[in-house]
């Protein structure tokens, strides 16, 4: 019997104005213990390409929707996750596995970013522009627009499934961009749910179910998407490998790459340890550390080193693990037994090389402990590379100098958080880490879904954040006039 009771999913994907069979199916199993969640349906290549022509057909259509219908559907959109939001919560821990604090928080940053979202639309607008600054332009008239950009393909990772994908999807209707959907194969079943719900508010406002679609699928069916001449725009959610595949193979088609990182959290001498301790275990542990800027690397000044390793290493012990269904847990299963098999070669390669496993690292049941490892050398993934599971590596550098430069010593620039008193210091970890953005004393998992948000190196290009997902989802349009 399969756990999600909620109701029965709708048979087919949500392929042009209607629904249409899928090829295949695939069971949806829940991490903590495997147990089926649902049938999920399958998509392929052949599917991709015909939602993306059709979305290709409705181009000039969602162009023309005028601001009130998009802020309308956005708004309902708002409204109508709103009134499942128990509901959607209890299926996003069957479907991810994540804890059911973390779930609840998923639907409640949804919720909001649908509400920015529609306020955004107004606010497109351009600007006039002085053409007689040469004197070709006297007695001209000259001024720019932003339009919408056209076909946009989301993809989505498996981690905060409907989260991701609410970021893919409300800034292109808010632009007026038709838009296709790919969730995480492993995720699926919260994002259908959402695209059902968008097509309803969609139709209700006038406008065609067909300018928010979604194909499930492998990476067949993502390299069909990212390629498709029809397509204008890319936004991806994932690992860094896979994003810049698409970058390459979605040229010249602009893309919005969100990618991993391994978030830094430096702890100057002065910083309140308490504070900084309780951070690295609420900002490390959260969704079991699958989190592209949860806290990875803690790089603390010498002084403070040994006594923030001790306070840490005391608060994991009473971190509860087990049942994501629980309301006490805050750390689960990982999203399946690959990922936990990776993160547990990574910990025992981390040893091998010289690290100390300060606390966890260990199974319990199909979930990991949350571990702690210090002195872990350049080198090895946990410290190098992503880990997306429940793994923090503290390091000791002599002063705030080797702290930045350690930080910035990554292939990754998404976030990055500092603990201190001292503003003069603060300002300074503005101006020299390369990061996407900087948090002063809380941790780097910290984000406000309308703020910009987004990396530089290879944790990717553009920003999200409705606002600026607008902005990347539409071009310019020149206006030059002689009267």
């Amino acid at each position: 019997m399969n756990l999600w009771q909620g109701g029965e999913f709708p048979e087919g994907l949500p392929v042009g104005e209607g629904r249409v069979p899928a090829p295949s199916h695939r069971t949806v199993a829940f991490p903590y213990d495997a147990s089926p969640v649902a049938e999920a349906p399958v998509g392929d290549a052949a599917l991709a390409a015909r939602a993306v022509e059709h979305a290709a057909g409705l181009r000039r259509r969602a162009a023309a929707l005028p601001t009130r219908t998009r802020r309308a559907v956005l708004g309902s959109v708002a409204d109508a996750l709103e009134g499942v939001a128990a509901r959607m919560e209890d299926l996003l821990v069957l479907e991810t596995g994540k804890p059911r604090v973390d779930c609840r928080t998923e639907v409640v940053r949804a919720v909001a970013t649908w509400r920015a979202a529609a306020d955004e639309v107004a606010h497109l607008h351009g600007e006039t522009v002085p053409l007689d600054g040469l004197p070709s332009g006297d007695g001209m008239t000259g001024f720019w627009t932003r339009r919408p950009v056209g076909v946009v393909v989301g993809i989505a990772g498996f981690n905060y499934p409907m989260m991701l994908a609410t970021h893919k999807i409300a800034p292109a209707l808010a632009a007026g961009c038709p838009v296709v959907v790919k969730p995480a194969p492993a995720t699926p079943l919260a994002t259908l749910w959402l695209v059902d719900l968008v097509r309803e508010r969609l139709v209700a406002e006038g406008a065609p179910a067909g300018l928010v679609q979604m194909v499930t699928g492998d990476a067949d069916v993502g390299r069909t998407l990212t390629t498709h001449p029809e397509v204008a725009a890319v936004s991806f959610t994932g690992s860094a490998a896979v994003g810049h595949r698409i970058a390459r193979d979605a040229a010249p088609r602009k893309v919005v790459l969100e990618l991993g990182s391994n978030a830094a959290l430096v702890v100057a001498a002065d910083a309140d340890l308490d504070a900084a301790a309780d951070a690295v275990v609420r900002g490390g542990y959260y969704a079991s550390g699958q989190a592209c800027i949860a806290v990875q690397r803690v790089i603390a000044e010498d002084a403070v080193a040994a006594e923030l390793e001790r306070r840490i290493g005391e608060r994991l012990a009473r971190v509860p693990v087990g049942d994501p269904r629980e309301e006490d847990t805050r750390v689960a299963a990982l999203i399946d037994e690959a990922a936990t098999e990776r993160v547990l070669a990574w910990i025992d390669g981390a040893r091998a090389a010289g690290a100390r496993l300060v606390a966890g690292g260990e199974r319990q049941g199909r979930c990991l402990t949350p571990a702690l490892l210090a002195d872990v050398p350049d080198g090895q993934p946990a410290w190098d590379e992503e880990v997306f599971g429940p793994v923090v590596c503290l390091r000791a550098v002599p002063d705030l100098d080797a702290a930045f430069a350690t930080v910035n010593a990554s292939r990754y620039g998404l976030h990055a958080a500092v603990f201190t008193h001292r503003l003069d210091v603060a300002f300074r970890a503005l101006d020299e880490l390369d990061v996407g953005g900087v948090v002063i004393n809380e941790v780097p998992g910290y984000r406000c879904d309308v703020a910009p948000y987004g990396g530089v190196k290879d944790s990717g290009i553009g920003r999200e954040g409705p606002r600026f997902a607008i902005e990347e989802l539409t071009v310019t349009k020149m206006a030059v006039i002689r009267p």
